[in-house]
């Protein structure tokens, strides 16, 4: 039944990735220009605000799970209330 499918085109060929640009790596925050000092500055803010959103999100949720990895961690009730006798 191959007969009635199709061929499959052939795969174009891969062209190789390009260079990264290169990177100079500042190790010290004394030899960043002000307007770097700005940037990274703005940068780490914003990580920093996602981050607590993340954690109200989370703690949000946190809230309404009752059950750990072992099970409820409520204690069960093992007395029953009864009518006779009080």
């Amino acid at each position: 039944m191959g007969f009635l499918m199709p061929k499959t085109p052939s795969l174009p060929p891969v062209q190789p990735l390009p260079e990264p640009p290169a990177v100079t790596p500042v190790t010290k925050k004394e030899e960043m220009t002000e307007a770097e000092k700005k940037e990274v500055a703005a940068r780490e803010e914003k990580i920093s605000k996602e981050q607590a959103a993340i954690e109200r999100k989370r703690k949000g949720r946190k809230s309404t799970i009752l059950t750990g990895p072992l099970g409820l961690e409520d204690e069960a009730t093992i007395e029953k209330k009864t009518l006779l006798g009080g």
